[in-house]
């Protein structure tokens, strides 16, 4: 059998997001699991270096993480140049900070990479825009993160959708966020890092969820032709990652309502400042003429037309309806893989195998498109319609 190996350069994955999902739980869970098949002659194996600024950060996930994981250890460096002129690393992969994320991109790009990243891209639609040209010009296989798709939870809307039980999807809903602590109450550190509430460091709940809820709609609902949206920083000041109080600039909440080119509408409510008393962080409900579905990150309960109670409104008595009764909860025919691993293994067979990959940077644009859009109906106080790009 052929073990084809896919050098990974894996830059900036030493924050949360990049150890846990892009590390551990895709990279090193693939070469845990003997590769991804292609077939019964042919593997493909990744073979990661990482690299990043702090070589201290940088050595415990390269030694002590990946010999727990896979029982070896991987390469590191803080050298990104000389990585980027290995032949043997096709691919480079970033996860550092946004505003950071062109610099990385251009030089991979000279290098000749193919080039896949986390959203978003940018924090403008023209950069964002320059850099999905910037690779196609270069003729670079190029992919962005936009893993909900794969959430479990998403996978049984969309065949619930294909099997016809919404009918006409008349409304979509979703409810998204949590509390994340200030860092400035007594033992209660903040669970998110710093620069997502300071604008000047790229950070913003606009900029981060609307690129989320662009991919989720379009590809689940439909286009978006317009929106409206508010957003606003709820708590004016927290404490930084060294103990310092710094004042929060950036949008901890923001909230939207999307109109899909057939009319459907879709409200997003996002927010770092809010306790959940709800399935799961993201909630999700879909409601057709037919049926709704209220989703969570992996589960799902349903309910038909033929299922549906019909209350009467009577303040004056107890709810005589326990409302949560009458759902069905879809069963999980299928084991759900990691959905980051799964968007991993689909690059992979893209670079290797040149299969279809749809997720480019160009897709990637058109969440950072939303997230400004959402900004400018915030900033004007009104209506904005949404372009093609």
């Amino acid at each position: 059998m052929e073990i084809r190996k896919i050098g990974i350069i894996m830059n900036g994955v030493t924050g949360r997001m990049g150890t846990n999902q892009h590390l551990i739980r895709s990279i090193l869970a693939i070469i845990k699991q003997g590769g991804v098949k292609v077939n019964d002659d042919m593997v493909l194996m990744p073979e990661p270096i990482l690299t990043g600024r702090n070589a201290n950060k940088l050595k415990p996930l390269a030694t002590e993480v990946a010999k727990r994981e896979i029982g070896r250890e991987l390469a590191y460096t803080t050298d990104l140049d000389t990585a980027l002129g290995d032949s043997n690393n096709q691919i480079f992969f970033d996860a550092s900070g946004t505003l950071q994320r062109a610099g990385f991109i251009e030089k991979a790009v000279k290098a000749g990479k193919a080039i896949y990243c986390e959203k978003p891209t940018a924090t403008e639609t023209k950069e964002a825009l320059r850099l999905a040209e910037l690779v196609e010009k270069a003729g670079l296989k190029n992919g962005v993160v936009q893993d909900k798709l794969w959430l479990p939870s998403f996978r049984k809307i969309a065949m619930l959708k294909d099997l016809g039980f919404f009918g006409k999807i008349l409304s979509v809903r979703g409810e998204f966020g949590y509390w994340v602590f200030t860092g400035i109450d007594r033992d209660q550190p903040a669970q998110r890092p710093s620069w997502n509430y300071r604008a000047e460091d790229g950070g913003g709940i606009m900029i981060d969820m609307f690129c989320h809820w662009q991919y989720v709609i379009s590809n689940l609902f439909g286009p978006i032709k317009s929106l409206v949206a508010y957003g606003n920083t709820d708590i004016p000041e927290r404490r930084d990652e060294s103990g310092k109080i710094y004042k929060a600039t950036a949008d901890d909440s923001a909230y939207a309502i999307f109109v899909l080119e057939d009319g459907t509408v879709c409200q997003f409510n996002s927010s770092w400042c809010v306790r959940v008393r709800r399935d799961d962080l993201l909630t999700v409900e879909v409601n057709g003429t037919k049926g709704t579905a209220v989703a969570g990150l992996r589960e799902v309960f349903v309910q038909s037309a033929a299922e549906t109670p019909k209350p009467v409104w009577n303040p004056d008595i107890p709810q005589p309806i326990n409302f949560y009764e009458g759902w069905q909860k879809v069963p999980n025919n299928i084991p759900y893989d990691n959905a980051f691993k799964i968007q991993w293994e689909e690059f992979l067979r893209h670079v290797a195998l040149d299969e279809p990959f749809r997720y480019t940077l160009r897709e990637g644009a058109k969440g950072v498109q939303l997230a400004e859009l959402g900004m400018q109906s915030w900033k004007e106080k009104r209506w904005v319609d949404v372009p093609a790009l």
